[in-house]
């Protein structure tokens, strides 16, 4: 078997949770960047996209009780000395402010005044700056009032760090939360922001450096990332001109009696993406079926669980891929278990996760070997019922994996790839296009054919979901069907060479 090769950690792509996020301002502060410092490089990168997005216009700038409203109160000073007609509105007392916030305000010279919904009158720009990303109670009483009135006039919102309500850690929405058109954060993103709400309420996200050390990083030590090639194109780069289809791993796809369509996309992907062999197992009935179908698949019988288990005495069957129209059968549980016990590189997708759901604990006690489970949100919760209302994606994930010692790839359009340690990478490389019947074998294909050429289960994930997305944002929104994907995959993984 191909030795394991990993994906490398990217600190341009890393994500910092709110409590991460304190812990660099305040090794910031440590190294000798005050405090207001930080805080008038917030507030001007803030001033400055507002003035880079839009024409000079009447701005509201909307300030919280904390350091996110002090960051709105230097935006305000920086847009009133451009020559922007500003209105500073403080939800709390002026006198209440405190450190860093009590600065910023004091150097602010114009009114502050109360909220009215007069003042949302004449489509002013609404500088969001009331609450930061770790809130912690849900947004209601006149701040709620206040956030229902912009969204429902559809004001331009430019938001500071997330649009207040917008959980920063968890992607939740805490009540209600602003609609933005531009969200301005600092230094690093939040996992928030790249959640299903965070995608729908952050608008065009910036990321601006406020001088925060680049070594606050290190000491931090990130647990996740954004997915993107620099972390793991270098591992699809083979230019050995000794190698031969067996180098390249030979993947087995354990196929069923009825979905014969879903196998065929998986081993299609597998080749595509560079597996050396990929063989459909299958029952006697259903061969004439794979024999006539694409002439590269090689093509196996395996009626049950014991035939399947015989087919990998063959040490060169190094992945295993079993799920994608398996059909929820005992055949499926004893090839899954066959596949764990042969401490195989397995792919579990679909039926082979379904079929576990009366006993999850017998799949987990089998897994050894490097396995990756690629389930969709019904299927998480089959096996992990009680994680179901955690709060975060993220959070979720990781639980799932650390309790089922396999990688995790939770899909969606923020699709949450976790390790049983800790490591997570979030990927929303993706298109709408991909709701489509057959995308999933798709991507279990694309998965298992990185696996069998020796890339670590998170990384072969990590991989996949975002060779998956381009494809399909490579085919455009309309039309696609799961069939075009492995079509695609030649020029999506020329493109990647600059990486290598």
């Amino acid at each position: 078997m191909p030795d394991m090769q990993d994906l490398i950690p990217s600190d341009a792509l890393a994500l910092l949770g709110c409590a991460q996020m304190a812990r660099a301002d305040a090794f910031a502060i440590a190294a000798g960047v005050s405090g207001p410092t930080l805080m008038e490089a917030a507030g001007r990168a803030v001033a400055f996209a507002a003035m880079e997005r839009h024409p000079r216009r009447d701005v509201l700038v909307l300030c919280g009780p904390g350091n996110n409203g002090g960051d709105g109160f230097v935006a305000a000073r920086h847009l009133q000395s451009a020559g922007w007609p500003v209105r500073v509105v403080l939800f709390g007392r002026v006198e209440a402010l405190k450190g860093d916030a009590a600065w910023a305000a004091g150097t602010w010279t114009g009114p502050i005044e109360r909220w009215s919904p007069a003042l949302a009158d004449g489509t002013p720009l609404v500088i969001d700056a009331i609450f930061g990303a770790g809130l912690s109670r849900r947004v209601d009483g006149e701040i709620a009032a206040a956030i229902d009135l912009v969204n429902e006039r559809k004001l331009a919102v430019v938001a500071v760090d997330v649009p207040s309500g917008l959980h920063g850690d968890t992607g939740e929405i805490l009540g209600r939360a602003f609609q933005a058109e531009t969200t301005v954060s600092f230094f690093r993103a939040k996992p928030g922001h790249y959640s299903v709400e965070g995608l729908r309420r952050c608008g065009r996200l910036r990321i601006v450096d406020i001088g925060i050390p680049a070594a606050a990083l290190a000491s931090i030590g990130p647990r996740a990332w954004l997915n993107a090639p620099a972390l793991w194109a270098h591992l699809l780069c083979r230019d050995d001109i000794a190698d031969h289809k067996y180098a390249r791993g030979h993947l087995t796809i354990l196929a069923g009696p009825h979905a014969t369509g879903a196998a065929r996309l998986a081993a299609l992907a597998g080749r595509r993406v560079g597996a050396g062999l990929v063989t459909i197992a299958g029952f006697r009935s259903t061969m004439a079926a794979y024999q006539a179908a694409e002439p590269g698949n090689l093509v196996a019988e395996a009626d049950d669980g014991p035939m399947f288990a015989h087919l990998l005495q063959d040490e060169r069957r190094n992945a295993v891929l079993i799920g994608p129209g398996s059909g929820v059968l005992d055949r499926t549980k004893d090839a899954v278990l066959a596949a764990l016990d042969a401490r195989r590189h397995v792919v579990l997708d679909a039926d082979a996760i379904t079929v576990f759901s009366s006993d999850p604990e017998r799949l987990f006690g089998r897994i050894a070997g490097p396995t990756l489970l690629t389930p969709h949100e019904g299927e998480f919760r089959r096996l992990f019922p009680d994680l179901a209302a955690t709060q975060g994606k993220l959070e979720r994930v990781r639980r799932a994996a650390a309790r089922s010692g396999a990688t995790v790839l939770l899909k969606g359009p923020d699709t949450v790839i976790a390790e049983p340690d800790g490591r997570a990478v979030i990927n929303v490389h993706a298109s709408p296009a991909l709701a489509t019947a057959g995308s999933g074998d798709v991507l279990a294909g694309l998965s298992g054919g990185l696996l069998a050429q020796g890339l670590t289960p998170f990384a072969a994930a990590s991989a996949a979901a975002w060779l998956h997305g381009e494809c399909a944002l490579q085919f455009g929104r309309h039309g696609l069907i799961a069939e075009d994907l492995p079509a695609l995959l030649p020029h999506v993984l020329r493109s990647l060479s600059s990486f290598n």
